[in-house]
């Protein structure tokens, strides 16, 4: 259905725009806030394919993600770091945010040129066409992000964007994906994040930061 083609275009664009916006924003609670809509997006995007031809396994896919991502992974990254963690009003980072997002838009503008031949051999239905391109940009998007951010919050959202890119392909080339690959991958996220949650939170209570490079200061010091 037409309709649906173009919701799933919207769903799109927003989405890589919400990868654009967790690049560039400084904020932590921000980059967060960003994350649950690009995963909201995600979601819906799911929804949107299992609707026409209808599919169980995208509408469990749509739900799980809903469950997991939107609601649960906020919660108990609340939960396990503390509130001086998100109130962080700067994020350093090894690029400035301008050659970031240029950057950015090079790799969008790859992804697209490079996925273009090979959605068009593959005579692929509108979803394709949509999705693989724009997952992969927010792939390359979300790890461009990791690579380029101090914080551990930050670089941990980044790979969590990785993971969203990937799936916002995935879902439109297979469609037919187990449910049970769908909830084990769910339930990894989810360990990936109570472990760098406890973690991070561990670097802060020692040495008063979340950056990365302060790990350092967190080796043993050599007996005399």
């Amino acid at each position: 259905m037409t309709y649906i083609v173009n919701l799933n275009a919207l769903a799109g664009g927003l989405f890589i725009i919400a990868a654009f916006g967790i690049l560039a924003t400084r904020q932590i609670r921000a980059c967060l806030k960003l994350f649950i809509l690009q995963s909201l997006l995600l979601a819906a995007s799911a929804l949107l394919l299992g609707l026409s031809p209808f599919s169980i396994h995208l509408m469990a896919v749509a739900a799980i993600n809903l469950v997991t991502k939107v609601f649960f992974l906020p919660w108990l990254l609340r939960r396990l770091l503390n509130e001086e963690v998100y109130t962080r009003r700067e994020i350093s980072q090894a690029i400035t945010i301008p050659s970031a997002l240029l950057i950015a838009l090079v790799l969008t503008i790859g992804a697209y040129f490079f996925s273009l031949s090979w959605v068009e051999t593959a005579s692929a239905a509108s979803a394709i066409r949509i999705n693989v391109p724009i997952g992969l940009a927010g792939l390359l998007i979300g790890a461009l992000t990791l690579t380029t951010r101090r914080e551990a919050v930050s670089q941990l959202l980044g790979l969590l964007a990785m993971e969203n890119g990937a799936f916002f392909a995935g879902i439109a080339i297979a469609q037919g994906l187990p449910l049970i690959a769908e909830l084990a991958l769910a339930f990894d996220v989810l360990v990936l994040i109570f472990v760098a949650g406890v973690l991070t939170r561990a670097v802060h209570e020692r040495t008063g930061s979340t950056a990365v490079g302060r790990l350092s200061s967190l080796r043993e010091e050599p007996h005399e």
